[in-house]
């Protein structure tokens, strides 16, 4: 669960076979007590500082340029236009044409939800 670099979690309560932690979100999760842990943070912590140095270095790295491609208006909603134009639209929509702004992007009905305590944007399960 909490494997990218510098991070880490806080045990907030051990009660009988239930750990309660506090994932670096800010969301609240039950787990399994009798699950394998690592304690203390996972290293790399400076990551996020590296100097890259040059412009031909991030070239090099494949993240110089940007990779999408113009849209066809017969292949999406957001498609055509001269050169760089908008959505054209007030609200963008998916592929399919469903509207997309202010929707909920995950599961609702996933099977790790009975485990989330807490959500990271306020409020209970």
């Amino acid at each position: 669960m909490i494997r990218s670099a510098g991070t880490g979690a806080t045990v907030l309560s051990i009660d009988g076979n239930a750990v309660q932690l506090k994932l670096p979100s800010g969301e609240i999760r039950a787990f399994n007590g009798l699950c394998r842990a690592t304690v203390g943070q996972l290293g790399n912590v400076e990551w996020r500082n590296r100097v890259i140095g040059k412009a031909g270095r991030n070239r090099h790295m494949a993240s110089g340029r940007p990779s999408g491609v113009a849209q066809n208006p017969r292949s999406h909603p957001h498609g055509g236009g001269e050169g760089r134009s908008g959505i054209g639209m007030s609200s963008p929509k998916s592929p399919w044409g469903k509207h997309t702004l202010g929707k909920k992007n995950e599961i609702e009905e996933k099977y790790s939800n009975k485990f989330i305590l807490q959500r990271r944007k306020g409020g209970s399960n």
